[in-house]
């Protein structure tokens, strides 16, 4: 349960005001329908979270968790460096 709550908090706290969060509230901004809104973003996080789960399983099983962590921090740190130079 640990790892569910732990999960459960760094995704909720990293999607809080995030692109996705604000292209949903403009869709929804837009809409009569918001309850669709509603269940096409979840399904679209669904869908985006297990492709991240699924790319951490492929990762998992052919490299070392250093080395996956060593990747991800530094996939972290160039997406923040692109934010910084305004490329994203």
């Amino acid at each position: 349960m640990k790892l569910f709550w732990a999960t459960f908090l760094a995704i909720f706290l990293a999607e809080l005001g995030d692109k996705t969060q604000l292209a949903t509230l403009v869709f929804a901004a837009r809409s009569e329908n918001r309850l669709i809104i509603f269940f096409a973003s979840a399904l679209a996080l669904v869908f985006a979270s297990a492709l991240g789960v699924l790319a951490g399983k492929l990762l998992g099983d052919h490299l070392s968790l250093r080395y996956v962590r060593l990747i991800g921090g530094g996939l972290f740190i160039l997406l923040g460096i692109a934010m910084l130079l305004g490329k994203l």
